[in-house]
């Protein structure tokens, strides 16, 4: 096998060789933010296209903000790192990139000050996430999704994961495939790690970035892509549960997800099963997008080689 790097603090280090001492802050209170990045191999180009890194990257600043971090570096000096880290590990296929801003002090005590911030950034080989090409059947989870006044969805928080990960488990453990947050007030949130949209004829409806989500960065590409090449009406509102169970068709979406189409959800199918027109076609167009096949919107895909 050959070697892998990572990057951590100013250096490429073997993953094998890449160790956090047991008492690290982050490790023992969560105290950590992240993205997920996805770099998509190019077959007619031989070359890896990194998709939208620099929003991600906005997105991983802001996180830091909240959480009274230090990003250590300057967004061009973290697209450098990252292509050179795939550079490094040679990779000719899709991968995943991780970048962490964490807590590295080695103190008993969850406060974030006085404490210092560390950078970790890895990459992993990375097909498909989810393997059901039917399409998904989920459940909504008895679990509630985080509020904004707990530990804000805004932001890429690992010790929030606890919450995404109780819904996964649940979910898997009863039979589906993964599960849909609602927030305390009863509306519907999202995936449990990814955004969800639904179709209601010829309108895509998500909720709102105040809806205790996280604004995801596929999620706004969608949007986007829908209105503009697809002649679509999308509407950001609140969602009810009963309104899931009459839905046109609905979908996950989210870095790793991708686009991910929803069959069933709560033992109710969603149309008639299958996956709908309207989420073939994004789900075609975003494939082309995120590979640099399509012109106009190459300007969100970097070049590794």
């Amino acid at each position: 096998m050959d070697k892998e790097f990572y990057f951590m603090d100013g250096e490429y280090v073997e993953s094998t060789k890449a160790m956090i001492p047991v008492r690290t802050h982050a490790f023992l209170y969560g105290t950590s933010v992240f993205e997920g990045i996805r770099g998509y191999y190019n077959e007619e180009e031989n070359q890896i296209y990194i998709f939208r890194a620099k929003e991600h990257i906005e997105r991983l600043f802001n996180s830091t903000k909240i959480m009274f971090m230090e990003p250590k570096y300057s967004s061009e000096e973290y697209l450098d790192i990252i292509k050179k880290l795939i550079q490094k590990n040679n990779y000719r296929e899709n991968c995943y990139i991780r970048p962490q801003v964490y807590k590295s002090a080695c103190k008993i005590g969850p406060s974030l000050s006085d404490n210092t911030d560390s950078v970790l950034i890895f990459t992993i080989k990375l097909g498909n996430y989810f393997k059901n090409d039917k399409g998904l059947n989920v459940c909504v989870s008895n679990w509630n999704r985080l509020s904004d006044n707990t530990i804000p969805p805004r932001a890429k928080v690992t010790g929030a994961y606890a919450n995404t990960g109780l819904m996964i488990t649940e979910a898997k453990k009863s039979g589906f495939d993964d599960a849909i947050s609602i927030s305390s007030d009863g509306k519907v949130a999202e995936g449990s790690a990814m955004n969800f949209f639904l179709v209601e004829g010829n309108t895509l409806v998500t909720t709102p970035a105040v809806s205790n989500i996280l604004v995801g960065v596929t999620r706004n590409t969608v949007m986007e892509l829908a209105k503009e090449e697809l002649g679509l009406n999308v509407v950001e509102r609140e969602i009810n549960r009963t309104e899931l169970y009459i839905a046109d068709e609905a979908f996950f979406c989210g870095t790793g997800a991708q686009i991910a189409p929803i069959s069933s959800i709560d033992h109710r199918i969603v149309g008639n099963g299958s996956t709908g027109e309207i989420t073939k076609k994004i789900q075609a167009l975003y494939d082309d997008v995120v590979r640099g096949k399509v012109a106009k919107y190459k300007k969100w895909c970097i070049a590794v080689y």
